[in-house]
Formats: C-alpha cells, sequence, structure tokens
C-alpha cells in the first residue's frame, strides 16, 4: 500500500473506531472521520479531520468520501430509542455505502455481528444481514468483520457486567446461564480492520476471540478476576427485563434490552470459526483488575453528550 492514502473511519471519536484511527496513523495513513459527534473532543488532536455525516444530503456524503481509499464503518444503534432507530441507521448506511460507490471508494470494511439473518426475530440481527447482503450486492470490494462481544478500553457489556458485581451482593443470570459468548479485544478488532483495508479480496470474517465463555462461567470469571465474587442465580427473562428497567431508570440509561437478553439465550453470539483474536478476556481482566467496573458506562450519556471525549 503507498503512503499517506486517505482511509475513512466512522465514529473515530468514539470506541471501536478510535481503535482503528489509531493503528491506521500508526501505519503513516492519512485518517479522516465521519462522525454525529464533530464536536467530541478530539483523541488525535489535528491527525484526524472530522466530517459530519451528510445522511440527509448525499451529494454532501459523496464529497466528504471523495478520494478516500478505505472505508471503515462502524456506525450502528444498540436499540431503538425515542433519539434514534435501528431502521434509521439501516437506512443511513445504505446512504453511505452509496455514498462510497459514487466516491469511488475501493475497499469498504463493515462491522456487523455474529450469525446476521434477515429471517432473525431480532431487530438488531435483521438489519446487520441486511446491510450485509446490500454491500455484497453493491460491487464495492469489502471485508465483513462479525464480532460477537468487545471488551477493553471504554466497552459497556464487560464493563457494567463487572459494576453490578461490585454494587450488588448477588447476580442474577438469563435462565440457565449456559449460552455462549466469543469477547475480543477492540484493538484486535482494529487489526483484523487495518489489515483488511489493506486487501481486495470479498470475506466474511467471524471476529471472535481466542476463548468461549458460558454466561455464567463469564460472569464467575469476572468477580474472581476482580475480587468480588457473588452467589449467582438464575432468573427467567420476564423478571430479567423488569429488574433491567428499573436499574434503567434508576441510571437514566437502557442497560439491556428484550433483544439483547433474548439473542443471548438464543447463543447467537457464539460460532463455531477459528478465533481471529489473540489476547484472552480472563488475562485482561486481571491485569485490569483495579479499574474493570469502577464507574457505569452509560449509552445514553454518551449520546447525550456530543462534547466529551469517551472515558
Amino acid at each position: 500500500m503507498s503512503s499517506r492514502q486517505i482511509h475513512a473511519v466512522t465514529g473515530a471519536f468514539g470506541y471501536s473506531g478510535q481503535y482503528i484511527a489509531r493503528r491506521l496513523l500508526e501505519r503513516g495513513q492519512r485518517v479522516i472521520t465521519l462522525t454525529d459527534s464533530p464536536e467530541r473532543a478530539n483523541p488525535f488532536g489535528g491527525d484526524v479531520e472530522a466530517h459530519r455525516f451528510h445522511f440527509e444530503d448525499p451529494d454532501a456524503l459523496v464529497e466528504s468520501l471523495r478520494g478516500v481509499r478505505a472505508l471503515y464503518n462502524t456506525y450502528w444503534v444498540r436499540f431503538n430509542h425515542r433519539s434514534f432507530r435501528h431502521a434509521d441507521a439501516v437506512a443511513n448506511t445504505l446512504a453511505l455505502f452509496t455514498a462510497a460507490q459514487r466516491a469511488g471508494v475501493e475497499r469498504v470494511v463493515h462491522v456487523s455481528i455474529t450469525n446476521p439473518s434477515e429471517a432473525s426475530p431480532f431487530e438488531y440481527f435483521r438489519g446487520k444481514a441486511r446491510l450485509e447482503r446490500a454491500l455484497r450486492e453493491s460491487g464495492l470490494s469489502h471485508a465483513i468483520l462479525r464480532p460477537a462481544v468487545l471488551f477493553g478500553g471504554s466497552d459497556i457489556l464487560i464493563n457494567n457486567i463487572a459494576w453490578l458485581l461490585r454494587v450488588l451482593p448477588v447476580f442474577g443470570v438469563f435462565g440457565d446461564g449456559r449460552y455462549r459468548l466469543q469477547p475480543i479485544h477492540v484493538d484486535d478488532l482494529a487489526r483484523l480492520a487495518v489489515e483488511q483495508g489493506a486487501e481486495r479480496e470479498n470475506v466474511v470474517v467471524d471476529a471472535i476471540g481466542p476463548e468461549t465463555f458460558r454466561y455464567r462461567e463469564l460472569v464467575e470469571m469476572l468477580g474472581e478476576a476482580i475480587g468480588c465474587r457473588r452467589p449467582i442465580f438464575p432468573v427467567s427473562a420476564p423478571v430479567a427485563r423488569a429488574v433491567a428497567g428499573i436499574a434503567g431508570w434508576w441510571l437514566q440509561d437502557v442497560v439491556i434490552t428484550r433483544d439483547e437478553i433474548e439473542g443471548l439465550m438464543a447463543d447467537l453470539l457464539c460460532v463455531q470459526s477459528p478465533p481471529a483474536g489473540t489476547l484472552r478476556l480472563s488475562d485482561w481482566a486481571r491485569e485490569h483488575a483495579n479499574d474493570l467496573g469502577r464507574r457505569y458506562a452509560s449509552e445514553l450519556k454518551r449520546r447525550r453528550d456530543r462534547a466529551s471525549a469517551y472515558a
């Protein structure tokens, strides 16, 4: 790859996009970001130029991608809310793919999810599958990365499990807790993204880490790592949703959704592929035990506050 090609990362001031941008900069590439939060504190100083998403203006969106060699798309929403919806995220991403075609972008690296399906009962997985199909049909050279759960840095799920273990005397798991997860470190995902950005072949990569946990085992491991082992007991999905709703009201956040609970219990965060990441969550949790779960990570707070840097 020649030096100083332009690479565009959606959400480079956010979570996974920040790790992708950092790896590109380390390779000497020129990086721009497309973002809903151009006023957010820029962790890269003047090294990453910010452009606002122009989903409402297709021509402006094309111009923001003009001259870009590779686009790394992390844009998505975790759940439906009065301020954002999965359907809008799908429509906006389709507009982004169309703009990439018109702008002559050579390669798209798109972050999806394990086990997407347009027949899924869960809107999250249906939306991801719809976008994968659109990218395949676009004619753009592409790589689709399918992570299950991310950890490291300012992640939400793993951090907030640890936070709950710190603040509660007991911990409830949905059902029998035997459904599986394959967490990947966010920088392993970034490495895969940057590697695939330099390729041309159309590929789908199950971006999973080297460890497979039953959910109950994951909670037990985190509790032991941070020195907060708690009694663990099963709760039904309806009870779990009710408790999560009360917790969300208290924390002014959406702690977990019905689709997330049922998607977990349907074993959708586990695949049979070999691991693509190398960093083990169990090792990382022990190494970061003093900090892990010290503060609750709020999805809605991040979306309301468009100026502060991610913790």
